[in-house]
């Protein structure tokens, strides 16, 4: 049988190894280059075989890049963690060569999409009114105001009909924490707690905001105060409104009080309606979690395709999971607009490594999870491969760090974010970064979003589509079935994303996932 029937070889010039499309039994004789490959034993979906005799020591290609050593591979071998040794390439940073990509221009009249102008020039995708506990010891409180006006149906559509609804971002954050110093040029706990927090109140995502402190804790209005300014109205141009539990009559008066200011943030957030934006007021988050091997041969590099015509038509790219970049960092550094982008993001990877050390004596190689492993994804360089396709072909225009604010960045193009591998703070930074809407692309199935944001599904295999037709936005099998090309699925990502943004809503939004999680971590690199 012709190998593509069964299985892909992504670079064909250049990988050794092919990639089953679905489980191929041992003793299948495929067809490959006019030459006959025997599989020598069972390969399940998205693991892989040999084409060629790989000496040992040799390097096993995948994307026509290295992932790791043969321990003597013939013809139909199963390419695992008995016939090769992981190894993560290392690449001179010094002598690396700039090769700075240049998209082609926007033909025609540039997109648009419906979006809520803010007055700091942004535009939002959804119209929040958002409540925000200054920390853990408010968190309640929050939730329950939150909770109880979808409840009662305090925002409804007829009422109140640019408004997304009311939605609270609890977290565990704010009580405890170094206060930050002046001139640190490191960012602890506590002050990336009050700028994340800041930063969803400013988010133009969000029409007006209710913040709540308990009162005798580090991140207390006081700190916000001291942080921002005492007027937080003024300085994101829209209603912020404040309660204090110790100091308003406790938990149950605070929940009270919330709800009777509830219809004077509706209404204000109400008297914005959505008019057209041009893609250069977008900023899309691209997020991958529960990956499999087919997530970098469908869904990512067909979200990179969309990003593509998001830089393209004025817009910005923010990838985050520094982990993820691991033994692929070289070929995003490549793409840089000048060297000190380019060191920026080694210096990302130096400190995350660091990082990882030091909490505990972990390592980037610990990364992938045994379900990415059961999906196909042997080890990190060949997860890193393919989770950087997400971020398409466009310059790499800027490195930012957890809680850096994007829009301080003048320049149209692909950002990198310092966030952990685990989706929900990575997300949340994202958001925290200014984004107004993610794709989060999946090969085993991820279900959560997003508290203020919405978030698209994109499903690498046809499989995952059919188990959870439910979470799914969109399906990138369509790519490894061979009904579409990367092109054609990256066009409809790009048109999804537009829809999304002139407000239709996720899957994640219709089952009411609003998920916020802090990364709380010290010593963040500036």
């Amino acid at each position: 049988m012709d190998l593509p029937q069964l299985a892909i070889v992504v670079a064909p010039e250049r990988d050794n190894i092919a990639v089953a499309k679905a489980f191929i039994p041992a003793g299948t004789v495929v067809v490959w280059q006019e030459m006959s490959v025997t599989v020598r034993a069972d390969i399940p979906p998205g693991h892989r075989f040999a084409l060629y005799p790989v000496p040992n020591g040799e390097w096993v290609r995948q994307y026509g890049q290295p992932f790791a050593r043969s321990r003597g591979l013939a013809p139909g071998d199963p390419v695992n963690d008995d016939t090769v040794e992981s190894f993560v390439p290392q690449v001179d940073t010094d002598s690396l060569v700039l090769q700075t990509p240049q998209l082609p221009a926007w033909e025609g009249a540039l997109p648009t999409f419906d979006g809520f102008h803010r007055p700091d020039g942004r535009a939002g995708v959804r119209n929040w009114v958002l409540i925000v506990p200054t920390s853990m010891c408010s968190s309640h409180e929050a939730a329950q105001i939150a909770l109880r006006a979808e409840m009662q149906g305090i925002c409804t559509r007829e009422r109140y009909p640019n408004v997304d609804g009311v939605t609270a971002i609890p977290h565990t954050g704010g009580c405890g924490g170094p206060y930050p110093q002046a001139g640190a040029r490191q960012r602890g706990t506590h002050e990336n707690t009050l700028r994340i927090l800041g930063q969803h109140i400013g988010h133009p995502n969000v029409g007006a905001a209710l913040l709540i402190e308990l009162g005798c804790e580090k991140a207390n209005l006081a700190a916000f105060d001291d942080y921002f300014g005492a007027d937080l109205a003024a300085r994101y141009g829209k209603p912020v409104l404040r309660l204090s539990i110790q100091q308003d009559g406790g938990s149950q008066a605070v929940i009270t009080r919330g709800l009777a200011l509830l219809p004077e943030l509706l209404a204000a957030a109400n008297q914005t309606a959505r008019q057209p934006a041009l893609l250069g007021a977008l900023a899309l988050g691209l997020e991958c979690g529960g990956s499999d091997a087919f997530s970098g041969l469908s869904a990512n590099p067909a979200l990179g395709q969309a990003s593509d015509l998001l830089v393209r038509a004025g817009g910005r790219s923010v990838i985050s999971e520094v982990a993820e970049f691991y033994g692929a960092e070289h070929l995003f550094a490549q793409r840089a607009v000048n060297r000190k982008v380019a060191a920026d993001v080694f210096a990302l990877l130096d400190w995350y490594r660091a990082y990882a050390a030091a909490r505990g004596g972990h390592s980037l190689t610990e990364n992938p999870s045994p379900g990415n492993k059961a999906g196909g994804l042997l080890n990190i360089t060949i997860k890193s491969l393919g989770a950087l396709a997400k971020s398409g072909n466009a310059p790499v225009v800027g490195v930012l760090d957890y809680g850096d604010w994007v829009w301080d960045y003048a320049d149209s193009g692909v950002y990198m974010l310092n966030t952990p591998g685990y989706d929900p703070p990575s997300v949340t930074g994202l958001v925290g970064s200014g984004c107004q809407l993610v794709c989060f692309t999946t090969g085993r199935g991820s279900v959560f979003g997003n508290a203020i944001a919405p978030v698209i599904k994109i499903a690498s295999n046809d499989a995952l589509t059919a188990r959870m037709p439910g979470d799914m936005d969109i399906n990138a099998g369509a790519v490894i079935s061979g009904a579409k090309t990367l092109l054609e699925m990256g066009r409809d990502i790009f048109h999804e994303i537009l829809a999304v943004a002139s407000g239709k809503w996720t899957k994640a939004e219709q089952n009411g996932h609003r998920e916020f999680n802090l990364w709380e971590i010290e010593g963040l690199l500036l």
